[in-house]
C-alpha cells in the first residue's frame, strides 16, 4: 500500500472536518449541489461513486462467474444475515435506545420517527460502495458482482414486505425510480464500462495491461472517495452542529449495529473457512446500507424534516468512517483465512 492509501483513516477525517467547515460557510453552494438530484440520487455523488466503483469493474472476469456458484458458502453467509438477521436486529437496537436509554433525552412524540429511519436502514444492504470496500480488502471481484446483484433482486421483491412488517403498515410505498436508477447508475453503466476497457486492454497488452491501468486509475478512485466524504458532511454540515447531541443518540445504535453485524459475517466467514477474498465482501456488504433507497422511502413516508430523515441521513455520515476501520481491520487479519 501506497503512503496515502495506508494513512486513507487520517484523510477522511480531514474530510469530515473540511465537509463540515465548508458546509457552514458556504451553506448555499452546498444546497445548490445537492438540489442536483433526479429521483432522489444525488447525481454529483453518483459521479463519485462511479469514479470508486469503475476500477473495480475493469477487474470482473465474465468467464468466471460461472464458477461462483462452487463457493456458495460466502452467498449463503450475505443472505442470511442480510435479510434473516440485519433489519430486525436493526430494530430492536431503534426500539431499546429510542423507547428505553433515550427516552428521557428526547421527545417522545419523535422516538418512532427515529426507530423507523433506523429500520428503512437496517433493511436497505448496500448496492455501490460495497465495490469500493470490496476492492481495498482485495475481494474478488467476480463474487462481489453475484453477492450485490442476488441481493438487488431480493431487495426489488423482499424490502417493502419487511419494512411493512416491521413498522406495523400495510402498504410500503418504494421509490422505483430510485431503485432503478441506483442500479443502473452504479452497476450496469460501470460494468458496461469495465468490460470494454477489459476487452480493449486484454487485446492490447493482455493481463498485465489490465492490472498496469487498474493501479494508474486507483488515485482516481480514492480521491473520489475524499471528495464524496466531504459532500455528504457538506450537505448536513449545519444540522450536525445544531443538533449534535441528537446526532450522536442516532449514531449509537447505527453504530452497535454495524460492528455487529461485520462481526458475526466475518466470524462465520472465519468459522466455514471462507477464504479471505470472499469472506471479508461477504461481512462488509451486509455493513454497508444501500442509503439512497432508505432516505427516500424516509422522506416520502415521513417527510423531509422527520425524524425519520435524519436517521437515514446520520446513517449516511456514519457509514464511510465505519467501514473503513472495518477495511482495515479485514486487511489486518487477512492470514487468519484460507488463502
Amino acid at each position: 500500500m501506497s503512503i496515502f492509501e495506508r494513512w486513507l483513516t487520517l484523510w477522511v477525517a480531514i474530510c469530515i472536518l473540511v465537509g463540515l467547515v465548508l458546509g457552514n460557510i458556504w451553506p448555499s453552494l452546498f444546497g445548490a449541489l445537492a438540489r442536483l438530484e433526479f429521483a432522489s440520487v444525488n447525481l454529483v455523488v453518483a459521479v463519485l461513486i462511479w469514479a470508486m466503483v469503475y476500477p473495480m469493474m475493469i477487474a470482473i472476469d465474465f468467464g468466471s462467474l460461472k464458477d461462483v456458484g462452487k463457493r456458495p458458502k460466502g452467498l449463503v453467509i450475505t443472505l442470511i444475515v442480510n435479510w434473516l438477521i440485519k433489519p430486525f436486529s436493526m430494530a430492536a437496537l431503534g426500539i431499546l435506545f429510542f423507547n428505553h436509554v433515550f427516552a428521557a433525552l428526547i421527545d417522545p412524540a419523535k422516538a418512532p420517527e427515529y426507530i423507523a429511519g433506523l429500520i428503512l436502514l437496517g433493511a436497505a444492504p448496500c448496492t455501490a460502495m460495497v465495490f469500493v470496500w470490496s476492492q481495498l480488502t482485495k475481494g474478488d471481484a467476480n463474487y462481489t458482482l453475484v453477492q450485490v446483484s442476488v441481493n438487488d433482486l431480493i431487495m426489488v421483491l423482499a424490502y417493502a414486505p419487511i419494512v411493512a412488517l416491521l413498522l406495523g403498515v400495510t402498504d410500503i410505498s418504494v421509490p422505483w425510480q430510485t431503485l432503478i436508477l441506483s442500479v443502473l447508475l452504479y452497476i450496469v453503466i460501470p460494468l458496461i464500462a469495465g468490460a470494454l476497457t477489459r476487452r480493449r486492454l486484454l487485446a492490447d497488452g493482455g493481463p498485465d495491461a489490465v492490472a498496469s491501468f487498474t493501479q494508474r486509475i486507483k488515485p482516481a478512485s480514492i480521491l473520489g472517495l475524499l471528495l464524496t466524504v466531504v459532500l455528504l458532511f457538506g450537505f448536513q454540515g449545519q444540522v450536525i452542529l445544531a443538533q449534535p447531541l441528537l446526532i450522536v443518540m442516532i449514531a449509537v445504535p447505527i453504530l452497535i449495529q454495524s460492528y455487529g453485524i461485520f462481526a458475526l459475517a466475518y466470524a462465520w466467514a472465519w468459522a466455514w473457512r471462507v477464504p479471505h477474498k470472499i469472506a471479508a465482501p461477504c461481512a462488509l456488504i451486509g455493513t454497508s446500507n444501500f442509503f439512497e433507497l432508505a432516505v427516500a422511502v424516509a422522506i416520502g413516508m415521513f417527510g423531509l424534516n422527520s425524524g425519520a430523515a435524519l436517521a437515514t441521513v446520520v446513517g449516511v455520515l456514519v457509514e464511510v468512517p465505519v467501514m473503513l476501520s472495518l477495511v482495515a481491520f479485514a486487511n489486518r487479519t487477512r492470514e487468519k483465512f484460507p488463502a
